[in-house]
Order: C-alpha cells, then structure tokens, then sequence
C-alpha cells in the first residue's frame, strides 16, 4: 500500500501530482483479456438520440440522467423516457433513452414492438439508417418527427481485438452464438462483430430472440465461426462458455 506523508516541507502541489499519480494507476481502466467469458445480453426496445432532439423534447439544456450503467464501459440507461407513436395512432410508452448522447437519433425495436407500432421496421446495423421508416417521439416538453433511424437491431457482438484475434475474426463478420438449453437448444446466425479497444466481450439480441431461446435458463452459450468459414463442422471450433 502506497502512502502519503504531509509535512512543511512538501508543498501542496507535489501531493496532488503524487495523489493523482496513485489514484491513476490503481483505477485507471485495463484493457479486457482475450479470455475474458462471454455474456449474452437482451436489449429491450430503447433510443439514442441527439443532444438537438433531447432538449426538444425535454427543454433547452436538457441533460440524460444515469439510471443504472450498462455493460459497455460508459454506456447508461438514463430516466428519461418518451413515447413512440407509428401510424394508425398505435403507440409504445415509456421507451427508455440510453446514453450518452450521440451523432444521430435511432431506435431499436424488436419484430413484436415494430408490429405493435404498426410499422414495417429493417434489420439494420447501428447507424444504418438509408431507407428507414420513422416515427412521431413524445417528450414532456415537445415533440418530433424522426423522418427516418428505426430499426431492428442486428444482432452483434461486441468485442475488443484481443477476442477478434481468438476467434479469428474482423470487422462486419458473422459468427454463430450457441445457447445450450435442456428443452430448446438454439443457434442464432449472422451475429455481426463489432471490434473496438474498449469493448468488452459481449453479445446483443433483442427480446424477441431472447424469449426465443428462453436465454434465462440456458446451461451455457458460446460464439462459432461459421461452418463454411472455419472449415469445422459447428460445435468443433473452441467454446467459451459463460
């Protein structure tokens, strides 16, 4: 344990740059190993958006207020919620915001809430927006027509180079996620990898997929390479069971 004796002689600036020093190195954010287990996540139906649409909708100088903190180092489900509402008035309430604020504004609904909203909604990756339906957005304070940025969320993977080396696999890939299961056992194809150095190892589905496979109760679950890809037929290539 480092510690920190104060006398005349040590001028206040030297212990702060000594704090700083200690409490740098000690909580400073490590990068993810390459063994790290995989997590299966559901993402419910939620938005992002800009900080130009928060304060329309919530006032000028809005700010999204952390809920509780999401997996991905710095991402948050914030308290702030709105409505959706599609054509023939039907409508999703309380569809929570995620944060922190982004580039463009975009909504990811499953397959049953697209239905539900009464809107033909593509499977897209995040931020591909081209050719998407939009929606009208209530907040407390206003509200806006998104012309275009709903969509059903590709399923994807997010991992940090050291896991794509492993794996074997590169940016817009699609690997196999396994969920071992004692009544339903399930392979989901096509889930896209997404690297970034400060990604932990994690995958996304939405709900629909999640109840699908009744997730809650899987015995394990583990991403493959393809079969065509790897050469291996599935259930050959190295697990990494949850």
């Amino acid at each position: 344990m480092t510690t920190i004796e104060s006398s005349a002689g040590i001028d206040r600036d030297r212990i702060e740059r000594i704090v700083s020093e200690v409490v740098g190195e000690r909580f400073a954010p490590r990068p993810e190993r390459a063994s790290a287990p995989l997590v299966v996540n559901i993402s419910a139906r939620h938005v992002h958006i800009t900080q130009e649409h928060l304060e329309q909708l919530f006032g000028a100088g809005a700010e999204l207020t952390p809920m509780r903190w999401l997996y991905q180092q710095g991402d948050f489900a914030s308290e702030q919620t709105v409505h959706l509402i599609g054509p023939r008035r039907r409508m999703l309430q309380s569809v929570r915001i995620l944060g922190p604020v982004r580039d463009n504004t975009q909504i990811e609904l499953a397959l049953s809430d697209a239905i539900a909203l009464g809107i033909d909604v593509p499977v897209r990756m995040s931020g591909n927006h081209e050719g998407t339906p939009g929606c009208l957005v209530l907040g407390p304070k206003g509200h806006l027509y998104l012309e275009r940025g709903v969509i059903r969320a590709q399923r994807h993977v997010h991992m940090n180079p050291a896991h794509a080396e492993r794996y074997g696999v590169g940016a817009g890939d699609s690997m196999n996620l396994v969920i071992e299961h004692r009544t339903c056992p399930v392979v989901l194809g096509g889930v896209k990898v997404r690297p970034h150095p400060r990604f932990k190892l994690e995958v996304h589905i939405d709900t629909d997929e999640g109840n699908a496979c009744d997730l809650r109760n899987a015995m394990a679950v583990r991403l493959e390479k393809p079969a065509a890809a790897s050469g291996r037929r599935p259930g050959g290539s190295k697990s990494n069971w949850k």
